[in-house]
């Protein structure tokens, strides 16, 4: 759509794509809050599937520099992939999240009994 305004109107514009984004204010449903979420309150961590998806992952503030360094710098009518360099399975995320609980908000077992696998999304 936005490609076609360009080019039907002339206007100014260019695109971003970007790697999954994670940080403050993220939607509940999301991987890393329905992580930490569960986990705190002592419910199953649910995964889908085997957990061996692979995601690019990218702060949210990194993700807003790298749109203004294209406002800024971009070429009209150009795409830029924005990406964190930073590919992960879920595995690794859910791990890695709760061996940070497990350092700083201990249970009596470590938050990684609580991972659940789960079918995954059609």
């Amino acid at each position: 759509m936005i490609r076609s305004y360009r080019n039907a109107f002339g206007l100014d514009t260019v695109i971003t794509n970007c790697s999954n984004n994670y940080g403050t204010k993220q939607h509940d449903e999301k991987l890393m809050p329905t992580i930490i979420r569960n986990a705190i309150q002592g419910n199953p961590i649910p995964i889908y599937g085997d957990g061996k998806n692979v995601r690019d992952w990218l702060y949210v503030l990194d993700h807003c520099k790298g749109i203004d360094l294209v406002y800024q710098n971009g070429k009209p009518g150009e795409t830029y992939n924005i990406g964190g360099r930073n590919e992960r399975d879920n595995l690794y995320i859910v791990n890695k999240i709760c061996d940070i609980l497990d350092a700083f908000k201990p249970k009596e077992k470590s938050y990684k009994k609580l991972i659940t696998f789960v079918e995954g999304r059609a």
